[in-house]
């Protein structure tokens, strides 16, 4: 909701969707923001995160609210506990994952705008953030990796020589 030039997102706001082993709620838009921005809120499930990326077109900030998650930050690993906060920015080859056995939330910043796009185009819209992220599947992996180069996203599988 867009209020007095400015957004409001209360609780539970936001689209969601399932991408991947997460749960992603749009907080804030590029449209909203002028491009300038968009914020979300993802819920990781247990033992999972995304591969290591790394994003040619924005840089993301990410506020630990929830769990324990594991970063690995070109050749750094850190810990990041609740009211973590982390910068990586764009080129930076970056991965992060949930270490712990219940889920982990936090907010993520995108500047500029635009890549959640990405996720409402990979993911499959859920009624809201508290229903579990559906099953990945060779589909939804497939999906990913075919749409992230049309956002700037580069994607190394772990597969020895296997990258996109």
């Amino acid at each position: 909701m867009t209020i007095n030039h400015g957004i409001l997102s209360q609780p539970g706001e936001g689209d969601s969707y399932s991408v991947a082993g997460d749960i992603t709620t749009i907080k804030a838009t590029s449209e909203q923001t002028d491009g300038k921005y968009a914020l979300f809120e993802v819920v990781l499930a247990p033992q999972l995160g995304p591969p290591p990326h790394i994003h040619s077109r924005e840089d993301e900030a990410f506020y630990i609210q929830e769990g324990s998650v594991e970063f690995y930050l070109d050749k750094q690993t850190v810990l990041a506990t609740p009211g973590t906060f982390l910068h990586s920015p764009k080129g930076q080859l970056h991965s992060f994952k949930n270490i712990g056995f219940t889920p982990a939330k936090m907010l993520i910043w995108a500047t500029p705008g635009g890549i959640e796009k990405f996720f409402a185009q990979v993911g499959t819209k859920v009624e809201n953030s508290s229903v579990p992220p559906l099953p990945i599947t060779p589909e939804v992996i497939e999906r990913i990796l075919a749409t992230a180069p049309e956002y700037g996203i580069r994607i190394f599988i772990s597969e020895p020589g296997i990258s996109q």
